[in-house]
């Protein structure tokens, strides 16, 4: 890149890129721990960790890391999983 805003451009986007980056390895961490409390059928842990996902993967969207329908979708194959043993 030759132009000065097309080499802010390619700064700000790798900014953004990280920043989603960690956002999206944050949700996918708190999912697999929700899996987890599900697999050794700990309900309490299960509970908690989805209390914990429920905050993260909302958090994500109102960010902007996901889309709406992505979000959504994830919570809402999330909740049974945890609900489910307890």
């Amino acid at each position: 890149a030759n132009i000065k805003s097309a080499k802010k451009r390619i700064l700000v986007n790798e900014t953004k890129a990280a920043r989603n980056k960690a956002i999206k390895s944050k949700v996918k961490t708190c999912v697999k721990k929700v899996e987890a409390a599900v697999a050794n059928k700990d309900a309490e842990a299960a509970a908690a960790a989805l209390k914990v996902a429920t905050v993260e993967i909302n958090k994500a969207g109102s960010m902007g890391g996901y889309h709406k329908h992505t979000f959504s979708r994830k919570l809402s194959r999330l909740a049974p999983a945890g609900n489910g043993i307890a």
